[in-house]
């Protein structure tokens, strides 16, 4: 058995593990013999634990699992094909720009969306606004790589799109309402509660699509590590890889951060994660590990968040630096040559 094989079956059992405690574990104590008896078709001992595990608990692990595996698979594309080892699913400004779709909604329109006799609001409101950023900014940096052959210039770019985004932003808090700006906020900090159970196969749906995509790109990112002259040789069409790689990083990140809220670290932190476990660069194994390791960060990260138990659920926000910002500093610190990336 491979190398690789090895650590995607162990990394599939700690999943299972991890998805099991996340079901245990939350800020109301229900015992595990009532939440299997629950899981099952069988009675709770009391109505509020079956709403609590099917409504909460369960979505919620759900939704931790595909969204980290998401983001975690995005973080890597975007690596190998900028070669730069700190590129995340943030980096283009697709990020940013769900935000702003999201301040847009929350600060400018009042959270309620309204076109003659269409209306959203509440959540579903936040939700398209979202989604329509980030898909918006998706959509100019597709046009700009028709335009820029080169991919630092198009990281560039990228950035340079999410520091005027971000600008936008704070415009809309500075002339918000003191509600507006806090339910904003309160987004910002990110959340994989966002998914409801009837809402479930929809993010899936397109989650699991999109991992798909990501899968079917093992070769072309393989031969981008040997080079682009390299690739062009294998008879790789550079420029339609790239595309075909923004949309799907655009699509996972455009889904996951309209649910979910602006996670940080989990894109830019695994990969490397995955590196250091596989030692290797090759995508066969390290795409697919990449994708198990984010899905069990993302849940470690959800149960952390719910740790205090009565006292509160922590921000997602708050845990993911703890866990990403030490692999990205030691990655800098390992950065033996300036610009080397393996």
């Amino acid at each position: 058995m491979s190398k690789g094989w090895k650590y995607g079956l162990g990394m599939g059992v700690l999943i299972v593990l991890l998805f099991i405690v996340n079901l245990l574990v939350g800020s109301v104590s229900i015992p595990a013999g009532e939440v299997f008896r629950i899981l099952s078709g069988g009675e709770a001992g009391k109505a509020s634990w079956s709403f609590i595990l099917w409504e909460s608990r369960l979505p919620q692990a759900l939704t931790a699992l595909l969204c980290g595996g998401a983001l975690a698979v995005c973080g890597l594309m975007l690596q190998t094909a900028f070669k730069n080892p700190l590129a995340g699913p943030s980096i283009l400004g697709i990020n940013t720009g769900a935000s702003l779709g999201v301040a847009c909604v929350m600060l400018l329109f009042g959270g309620s969306i309204s076109a003659g006799t269409f209306s959203l609001s509440g959540f579903f409101s936040v939700l398209a606004g979202a989604f329509v950023g980030a898909m918006t900014i998706m959509a100019l940096i597709l046009f700009l790589s028709t335009l820029i052959r080169s991919n630092v210039m198009l990281l560039i770019a990228g950035i340079m799109i999410g520091y005027i985004a971000s600008s936008v932003i704070s415009l809309l808090n500075f002339f918000a309402t003191a509600e507006g700006v806090q339910s904003y906020m309160i987004w910002g900090m990110g959340n994989f509660g966002g998914v409801s159970l009837q809402q479930m196969p929809a993010f899936a749906s397109v989650t699991v699509l999109g991992l798909i995509g990501s899968l079917l790109l093992i070769k072309p990112l393989n031969a981008l590590l040997l080079g682009d002259r390299y690739a062009e040789n294998l008879g790789i069409n550079i420029r339609s890889v790239r595309n075909w790689l923004l949309i799907v990083t655009g699509v996972l990140t455009a889904i996951t951060t309209a649910f979910c809220g602006p996670v940080s670290f989990i894109g830019l932190a695994v990969p490397h994660v995955a590196r250091l476990i596989l030692g290797t660069s090759n995508h066969n194994s390290l795409l697919p590990v990449t994708i198990l390791c984010g899905s069990a960060v993302a849940l470690i990260c959800n149960l952390l968040c719910v740790l205090p138990g009565e006292a509160g659920v922590i921000p997602l926000n708050a845990v993911t630096p703890m866990i990403g910002a030490p692999v990205v500093i030691y990655v800098i610190v390992s950065q033996r040559k300036p610009g080397a990336f393996n």
